[in-house]
């Protein structure tokens, strides 16, 4: 992990968006984390209201992803957390996440911020949560990114 090259953006205005939130329920620690990074971002681009619903997994990301953006959301943030094991269920899990995610946002033309946290260890998912003493917040980044492409669909939709 390094976050270097991360891209440095002073926050937009969005309050014209209506953003969602899908976010899974495993790992609870990492998963505030995620989720407070989210509401720091959403308050930093003056974003006031946003839905967010819970999942059991990763897995289940994309199908509720997809139901929100079927409703008109203009951007959808999805959190997640898998930490492998020592089986190949880590890398199932992860392929249908992000190959998930990212069909819904091409499909619906709405930006997916990728927040799933795909760990190696339950230390680095900590790292990345955005809590205090992480060198990262996964959480305020996904929401931004998600929060600026909407603002550029904007702009190229007219």
């Amino acid at each position: 992990m390094s976050g270097a090259g991360a891209p440095t953006a002073e926050p937009i205005d969005c309050s014209d968006l209506r953003v969602a939130v899908v976010a899974a329920t495993w790992h609870p620690q990492v998963m505030d984390g995620l989720l407070a990074g989210a509401h720091r971002a959403l308050a930093d681009y003056s974003v006031t209201e946003c839905r967010v619903v819970r999942v059991p997994g990763a897995f289940e990301l994309p199908v509720v992803a997809a139901a929100l953006a079927q409703q008109g959301y203009d951007a959808v943030v999805a959190f997640g957390v898998v930490i492998r094991g020592g089986t190949p269920h880590f890398d199932y899990v992860c392929n249908a996440a992000t190959d998930g995610l990212t069909r819904v946002a091409l499909d619906h033309g709405v930006p997916v911020g990728f927040g799933v946290l795909t760990c190696d260890t339950d230390e680095q998912a900590l790292d990345r949560a955005g809590l205090e003493g992480s060198k990262e917040d996964k959480g305020y980044e996904a929401t931004s990114a998600a929060l600026v492409t909407a603002k550029t669909l904007q702009g190229i939709r007219g």
